[in-house]
């Protein structure tokens, strides 16, 4: 994999939040990160940076996860930033931090639940004209967001390999009219282009939730990869959704963007084309600025195969918070909320291959001269993100994963 530095992603506006260890911070623990410097927030705390802040508790960065911090109140969160940011304006003792090339990132949060949903309106149109030649929307999608509950356990850190399932799927090359179901390794290996939206403070079993109100229930983005099989996930969608399709591997960005830090990348977003119950009516600014990009790479060279930004979704992270919890149900601090394929209207804009290549019908060429109808063994898929620009300080990083061959049980 070729080595990228996001220094610039992570200046003071962004003040992000992870999990990580080092040789010595051998246990996984809260971190932040100014530009490559990785900051241990629990030696913060035992130093008496935080004092001024009676309402966070003791030890809470010593976690192997962000999910008690998370559940916190927006308030001690925003006291939190501030102080940080007061700090990290000055040089820090040395045995604070560590440079980003001596740590590993973990994952963030422990996720209890995952739902993928499909907020795109521009995705939805391009993979029904690839598989189908009809762009007709489904029923619902301009009534509420649309989506369906993955596998949590499945979900991993950026960096971690990712390997080409095994399921059952149509046989195309067969002769016979009616091409027979077959089990073996996906031949239609996919990335998606997704946010996730990281449930902070939760949301109790019969509470419900209004969008409006939802921003004190989200702790921050990531960049989410929902890998995805797509013959395998064309097998199964009828009469159903997604299952083995879906359920092997899904990839997520080690650091989370707080909404304080997009806050200054609020723009509007679309306007509802029907009347939308009272929960999911959204405030007006309801979208980011944030620019996307993915890159398939093959030894060194890298291919820009998309480039997308956030506003063109049709569904905010508050509208699908809210929607989860329109029917009772609870949301969990740590839950991650996919918004599905990041897709814009034209070529160079799509968030995965099954669009960009018209359902594995016109191949896309990749910097070395090969051709990719899906990915194949080996390939490297890199996603990154960054708020209002790359100037602004306030990026994403990537999330990466290598794609590695089918594993016989």
């Amino acid at each position: 994999m070729t080595s990228v530095d996001y220094k610039s992603h992570f200046s003071i506006a962004n003040i992000p939040f992870g999990v990580a260890s080092s040789n010595t911070h051998p246990k996984p623990q809260g971190v932040t990160r100014l530009e490559n410097s990785v900051i241990f927030l629990a030696e913060l705390q035992r130093a008496g940076v935080f004092a001024s802040i009676s309402s966070l508790p003791e030890g809470i960065f010593d976690q192997p996860s962000l999910n008690e911090y998370a559940a916190l109140p927006k308030s001690t969160q925003r006291d939190v930033r501030k102080v940080l940011q007061e700090a990290l304006a000055k040089p820090l003792p040395t045995g604070f931090t560590e440079d980003i090339s001596a740590v590993t990132l973990h994952m963030p949060v422990s996720v209890g639940g995952f739902t993928d949903f499909s907020c795109s309106l521009h995705h939805v149109r391009n993979a029904g004209r690839a598989i189908l030649n009809d762009e007709t929307p489904p029923p619902g999608f301009f009534n509420f967001p649309i989506g369906y509950n993955g596998r949590a356990s499945t979900i991993f850190v950026s960096g971690t390999p990712v390997i080409r399932p095994q399921g059952h799927f149509f046989d195309r090359s067969a002769a016979t009219e009616k091409k027979p179901i077959v089990y073996g390794p996906s031949q239609a290996l996919d990335y998606e282009l997704e946010i996730g939206v990281i449930v902070g403070k939760g949301v109790s079993r019969l509470q419900g939730l209004n969008a409006k109100d939802a921003d004190d229930h989200i702790f921050g983005f990531v960049i989410l990869n929902d890998w995805s099989a797509r013959d395998i996930q064309g097998c199964e969608m009828v009469p159903l959704g997604p299952l083995n399709g879906k359920s092997f591997g899904t990839s997520i960005s080690p650091w989370i963007v707080t909404l304080d830090a997009l806050e200054p990348f609020k723009v509007p977003g679309p306007k509802p084309e029907v009347a939308l119950t009272s929960h999911l009516e959204d405030i007006a600014a309801s979208s980011y600025a944030i620019d996307l990009k993915v890159e398939i790479l093959v030894g060194t060279q890298a291919t820009t195969v998309t480039e997308s930004k956030a506003q063109d979704l049709h569904w905010s992270g508050r509208q699908m918070a809210a929607h989860l919890a329109s029917t009772g149900a609870d949301l969990q601090t740590g839950d991650i909320i996919g918004t599905g394929t990041v897709s814009g209207p034209v070529d160079g804009s799509y968030g995965c291959l099954l669009e960009s290549t018209k359902a594995g019908k016109e191949p896309i060429t990749l910097a070395d001269g090969s051709k990719r109808h899906f990915l194949l063994d080996g390939d490297v898929v890199r996603m990154t993100a960054t708020a209002g620009g790359a100037a602004s300080g306030v990026g994403f990083g990537e999330c990466i994963g290598e794609l590695q061959p089918a594993v016989k049980f």
